[in-house]
């Protein structure tokens, strides 16, 4: 089975279930909406089946293909998946068909209003696209995903990484709130620069590694100090944008915000990621010296990020806005765990990505949902809203505490691997850091106080929306999600089975290896 070419049909899978759907007639939404669940169930099913086949303990890299596609620049249809890659590819599988499923309103009537985080008028926003153009872009958005993580030649990652912005900028622009055209054409010149920052590294790492674009053959290659370092430098930056880091990350609030709920959840749950996962598989093995030399710079980022960003969220009226403030205090702790340079650390970070995914993922839905029923998405147009949607406001203070990293839930572990690998070998980035949980707390105590408990806001009583709790349809959307926060939250250790070979092996490019005990040796504590 190891012979099948897993990697190549799961690409592909998406994108032809999206042109089937792309071209179903717009007066039958609902076999749009149909087709489209259907094909992301059995991408998912495939995706069980790979995981599977999947050897913990094998080679670091399996289902391994390689096609050529511009011979005389040494460029390949390479594909390889270690277990970093293994585990967002199945995020990628069991978030699709959720969000098609938690989005399948999206396309009837008007678009959600969301406001500027002022006192503007909140109008409805005409929906100007068919439902069969929206779900298509949301399976070519999944093949984009799953090329870009999949892909082991540096130049396919880097066409996957270009063209993943597309059906995104065209979910946001078309599909949503208020301000989406400037949403989107900010995050499209984002990311967009920061791809030119790629550019100019991928050709430079071309020249200087013998015209080859095959990652295993890179990770090979002796490189001048200052070179490497330059290298270095065009990737993290394209990465920090995407991921994105403090300073980088003010083009998320806008996206999250004007996004639909659905698209919020892939663009925060998955796009996101590239940018750590691009620092783990390539920025690290590829250029381990300059990794090293710039590891200190990384962590002073990562950690302004998470203060930084948790204490604006405090601020924030809007609750996608602030969902997206969030998870940029998160990307802070994945990057602490990365340029901790441990394997509790790295194993950590990659377990984050899955989990805050999961987290994350399942709060922005929910609060879709909240968004859906009132028209608005500003804290205070809300108040006491629990008492209307019992349900719907248990889910979403669930979904809270999973974002806080309550114990007994999947992102405690990751947060605590995290700092775990992080103290032993930088105490004053993980104390620092630790302050974070704190003020996530307080973010996220707020925003569920002022949302659904305390005296009913009058106004609610007055939307018919509001007295709906969840349906049949909402309560298959968040149960996987909660299922899985909860199992990873008491039972992790499937996963990190994958995980640990593959973080091991990137600690040893980069030629780190996790501190000697200090335990009954009181020299080593020293």
């Amino acid at each position: 089975m190891s012979d099948f070419p897993f990697l190549s049909v799961l690409t592909v899978a998406p994108l032809v279930g999206a042109l089937v759907v792309a071209l179903l007639p717009r007066s039958r939404p609902d076999l749009a909406k149909q087709v489209a669940f259907g094909w992301s169930l059995l991408v998912l099913a495939f995706s069980v089946v790979m995981w599977f086949a999947f050897r913990a303990g094998g080679e670091r890299f399996q289902f391994r293909e390689s096609y050529a596609w511009i011979p005389r620049w040494g460029v390949n249809f390479t594909f390889a998946a270690d277990g970093i890659a293994l585990v967002m590819l199945m995020l990628i599988a069991i978030l699709v068909p959720v969000v098609i499923l938690a989005s399948w309103h999206e396309t009837d009537g008007p678009a959600e209003a969301t406001a500027d985080g002022g006192d503007a008028p909140r109008a409805a926003v005409t929906v100007r696209r068919s439902a069969p153009v929206y779900f298509a872009l949301l399976l070519v958005l999944e093949c984009t995903m799953i090329g870009v993580f999949a892909a082991a030649d540096v130049f396919l990652f880097y066409v996957f990484f270009e063209v993943m912005l597309v059906p995104m900028y065209f979910l946001i622009g078309s599909f949503g709130g208020q301000r989406r055209q400037y949403a989107a054409v900010k995050f499209f010149l984002y990311s967009l620069v920061g791809g030119l920052f790629m550019l100019a590294a991928v050709i430079g790492l071309w020249v200087v590694g013998g015209h080859t674009f095959d990652w295993q053959k890179l990770t090979e290659i002796d490189m001048a100090t200052g070179t490497g370092r330059w290298l270095f430098l065009g990737f993290f930056v394209a990465f920090a944008i995407k991921a994105p880091f403090f300073p980088f990350h003010t083009w998320l609030p806008d996206a999250g915000g004007a996004a639909p709920a659905g698209a919020a959840a892939l663009l925060v749950g998955v796009l996101d990621k590239v940018g750590t996962f691009g620092i783990l598989r390539y920025c690290l093995p590829l250029f381990p010296e300059a990794s090293r030399w710039f590891a200190p710079w990384a962590l002073a980022l990562a950690v302004i990020g998470i203060i930084y960003a948790a204490l604006l969220a405090v601020g924030q009226n809007d609750l996608k806005r602030l969902v997206s403030y969030t998870s940029i205090a998160h990307f802070g702790f994945i990057g602490v765990g990365i340029f901790a340079f441990t394997t509790q650390g790295g194993t950590g970070a990659v377990l984050y990505m899955l989990n805050h995914g999961l987290a994350t993922g399942l709060l922005f839905l929910v609060v879709g949902m909240f968004v859906a029923r009132r028209g608005s998405a500003l804290v205070s147009d809300f108040g006491g809203a629990g008492k209307l949607v019992p349900l719907l406001a248990g889910v979403f203070f669930f979904a809270g505490l999973a974002s806080l990293a309550m114990p007994g839930t999947a992102p405690f572990v990751s947060e605590f691997l995290v700092l775990v690998g992080t103290f032993t070998v930088n105490k004053p980035v993980a104390v620092i850091a630790t302050a974070g949980i704190i003020l996530a707390a307080a973010y996220v105590l707020w925003m569920v106080q002022r949302t659904t408990q305390g005296t009913l806001n009058p106004a609610l009583s007055d939307v018919p929306a509001m007295r709906q709790d969840l349906s049949l349809r909402e309560k298959v959307v968040v149960a996987p999600l909660i299922a899985l926060i909860l199992l990873l939250g008491f039972y992790p250790k499937p996963v990190t089975d994958v995980i640990n070979p593959a973080v091991q092996a990137t600690m040893q490019d980069v030629g780190k290896s996790d501190p000697a005990p200090t335990a009954g040796n009181p020299e080593a504590a020293k």
